[in-house]
């Protein structure tokens, strides 16, 4: 079956004001780019989140342990190796990797943040980064955000960007980001990788609250596999070049604008990582509403997104509303059957207690065949919901991630 028609590749993204971008081939990967930059004319807050794995990369270790400075100038970015399991020596190189672009930039390393994708347990090249750090430098402009998002490509079969803009004290602000992600994802902070951009004035404390709640209610709404990265990572800067009165409190009205257009971004992004997930054909969103208490209505919605029996049936196009209940059954979730009614793509399949009939059945498998389709499941046990974004489950995934190092 063919792939999702995805987004066309932008020939040019335009970043937030006071921000710069880049992406080089440094000779990591055989083609294509695999080095990326993002830098702020200034000092911008920082705020990221990252895997709760307990086998991380040295770039999430280095990342992690300088965000407590929650200001900094830029994120070097490489693909194709992620720096994992490489113990002291891949330490050292995230170090390396960090200081040679805060050197090229002008600025203190500690401001650097990095980040690293790809083959787990390969040392990384070092030697190719520090060398094509300087050409990757002096190519910066506010226009190439999109070979930084090519250069964070691994398995992905597209770029991934978005952007929205909102009005915060009559000063217009944007917010663009871009990320990377096909596999081995299903986060619990972030993606494998997201870089956010804004040139809002938000101090620290308050872009750290903005992130955390958009995380959890886009990034980690999101699954192809089940699967955590050890790379997760996501980043937001903010450099008030923008202009406006800094957003001190979340509870201002300047703040929640402006965390309704950081969602906006970053919920485009997650579901083109969901529609690009490896081998996908389908983009699926999972609505539960119903549930006993949040809880409940959670952990529904992640059985079915990660479901090997629900997905296959996606591929396959068959209104198989067994294989939804089962796996919520097997949850152990409160549902009363009588009132649970299960609808794909809109339509009743299951209510009642019963089956609604082939006729149901038929108009159902027509709308799977769709690129995007909406699984919605109503229990009946209360008035609780939760959503998950997920993909289909087809033979290329198993052909991608049987030959993935080989």
């Amino acid at each position: 079956m063919p792939r999702n028609k995805l987004r066309p590749p932008a020939e040019k993204i335009v970043l937030p004001k006071g921000f710069r971008a880049g992406g080089v081939h440094c000779g990591i990967k055989k083609r294509g780019l695999d080095l990326a930059l993002v830098a702020s004319d200034e000092p911008a807050s920082v705020a990221g989140v990252f895997t709760k794995s307990t086998v991380v990369g040295a770039p999430v270790e280095l990342s992690r342990d300088r965000l407590p400075r929650r200001t900094g100038r830029g994120v070097v970015v490489n693909s194709g190796i992620s720096n994992v399991g490489m113990g002291a020596r891949g330490r050292r190189a995230a170090a390396s990797m960090a200081r040679s672009a805060a050197q090229t930039l002008g600025c203190d390393e500690e401001d650097v943040l990095v980040a690293s994708t790809g083959v787990i347990g390969e040392p990384l090249p070092i030697e190719k980064i520090r060398a094509a750090l300087p050409r990757l430098a002096e190519s910066l402009t506010p226009e190439r955000l999109d070979r930084a998002a090519r250069a964070i490509l691994t398995t992905d079969t597209v770029p991934k960007w978005a952007e929205a803009r909102t009005r915060i004290d009559g000063r217009w602000v944007r917010v663009a980001g871009i990320a990377k992600g096909s596999g081995m994802i299903e986060p619990n902070m972030a993606t494998m990788l997201s870089f956010l951009f804004t040139d809002a004035a938000v101090s620290p404390r308050t872009l750290h609250a903005a992130l955390r709640e958009v995380a959890d209610e886009t990034y980690n709404r999101l699954t192809i596999d089940g699967e955590g990265s050890t790379s997760d990572t996501v980043l937001l800067f903010a450099n008030g070049c923008a202009g406006n009165p800094p957003l001190r409190t979340s509870r201002s009205a300047g703040t929640r604008r402006f965390t309704r257009a950081l969602h906006e971004v970053a919920e485009d992004l997650v579901r083109q990582l969901a529609r690009d997930g490896e081998g996908a054909t389908t983009l699926v969103t999972v609505n539960v509403s119903g549930a006993k208490n949040p809880e409940e209505a959670d952990r529904a919605a992640r059985r079915i997104a990660n479901s090997l029996l629900v997905k296959t049936a996606i591929f396959g196009r068959d209104p198989n509303w067994g294989r939804i209940l089962q796996t919520i059954g097997a949850g152990r979730v409160k549902l009363d059957a009588e009132k649970t009614e299960v609808r794909l793509c809109g339509v009743p399949v299951y209510k009642g207690g019963r089956s609604t009939g082939p006729a149901a059945r038929k108009k159902a498998a027509k709308g799977l065949s769709e690129p995007e389709v909406a699984i919605d499941v109503r229990l009946g046990a209360g008035r609780s919901s939760a959503r998950m974004f997920t993909c289909d489950l087809t033979t290329d995934y198993v052909r991608i991630n049987a030959e993935y190092t080989t």
